[in-house]
C-alpha cells in the first residue's frame, strides 16, 4: 500500500490518527486500493448482512487498558430506506456477567475497491467468478440502555472487506481467512460510561483484535491471548480453543444474547 493511497484514505474517510498506515496495511494484507470513492456506484447495495455473518464466539473484543474481554452481538441490522448508507443496529454487549442492550447506527462514509483482486492461499478462489472486491469504511454509534448497570456509548470507525460474485451477490470476504493476521469487521473506537463520562478504548473484530498490546495476542497463525490476561476474561477462551476443554467450549458457544 503506497503512501499516497494512505493519505487519500485519511482525507476522504476521516480516519483518526489511531488508524495509521501500519494497521491499514495489516488489515488489507498488502492489497492496494483504488483512490476513487465508489459511493454512488454502490448506492443501491445493502451491506447489512456483512456484519452478521460471523459466529459470535469468533468475534473478539477488548475494553480498557487491561484488555478486559468484551463480547458484542449485533442481533439485527437494517438499511434505512430514507437515508442512503445509514443502518439501524440492535445488539448486546457483555463484560464479565454484565449484559447491556444497545441500539444505534452504522453510517458508511466510503466504498473503495481493490486495484488487484486476491484469491486466497494458492489462488484457491481464482475460479469463483469474483467480479469486484473492496472495503467499506464507516462510523458507528451504539447506545446502551441507560437503565442498565455499567452502561454507556460506543463510538468509532468500522472497516469491512467484501466481494461480489458473477451473480451480483455481495459476500463477506473471508477469502484470506487462512492467512496469519486475518481480520475483518474491525470496530475501532471508545466506550464512554453515562454516569461518569469515563472513556475507554474498546476494539473488536472477526479474527484478531485491532490495536491490542504487543504482549496480549501471542498467537502465530491465530488469535491466542497471553496468560498474563487470563484474569481479565480470557481464561475460558483459552481453555476452550487451545486446550479443548468441553465445558469451556459449551460456555463459549452459549447464546448469551438471547
Amino acid at each position: 500500500m503506497n503512501y499516497l493511497t494512505i493519505i487519500f484514505l485519511f482525507i476522504s474517510i476521516g480516519l483518526s490518527a489511531q488508524q495509521d498506515d501500519m494497521f491499514l496495511s495489516d488489515f488489507l494484507l498488502e492489497d492496494e486500493l483504488k483512490k476513487e470513492n465508489f459511493l454512488k456506484k454502490y448506492q443501491a447495495t445493502d451491506f447489512s448482512e456483512l456484519w452478521t455473518q460471523t459466529a459470535n464466539y469468533r468475534i473478539k473484543g477488548m475494553i480498557g487498558p487491561n484488555h478486559q474481554r468484551i463480547r458484542i452481538a449485533l442481533i439485527s441490522i437494517s438499511q434505512n430506506p430514507n437515508v442512503a448508507f445509514k443502518y439501524s443496529v440492535v445488539g448486546k454487549s457483555k463484560v464479565k456477567t454484565n449484559i447491556c442492550d444497545f441500539t444505534g447506527t452504522i453510517r458508511i462514509d466510503s466504498v473503495l475497491e481493490v486495484s488487484q483482486m486476491h484469491y486466497g492461499v494458492d489462488d484457491m478462489y481464482k475460479d469463483s467468478s469474483i467480479v469486484a472486491q473492496g472495503v467499506v469504511f464507516a462510523t458507528y454509534e451504539f447506545k446502551e440502555s441507560p437503565n442498565q448497570n455499567h452502561s454507556g456509548v460506543f463510538n468509532g470507525q468500522l472497516m469491512t472487506k467484501w466481494y461480489i460474485n458473477s451473480r451480483g451477490e455481495l459476500k463477506y470476504d473471508n477469502i484470506q481467512s487462512m492467512s496469519d493476521g486475518f481480520m475483518n469487521n474491525t470496530f475501532v473506537g471508545t466506550w464512554a460510561q453515562y454516569d461518569s463520562g469515563n472513556s475507554k478504548i474498546c476494539n473488536w473484530a472477526d479474527g484478531r483484535i485491532p490495536y491490542s498490546a504487543q504482549d496480549f495476542d501471542i498467537g502465530a497463525g491465530e488469535f491466542s491471548p497471553s496468560e498474563k490476561y487470563y484474569k481479565f476474561g480470557w481464561e475460558q477462551y483459552q481453555k476452550a480453543w487451545l486446550y479443548g476443554d468441553e465445558q469451556s467450549k459449551r460456555e463459549e458457544l452459549a447464546e448469551w444474547w438471547r
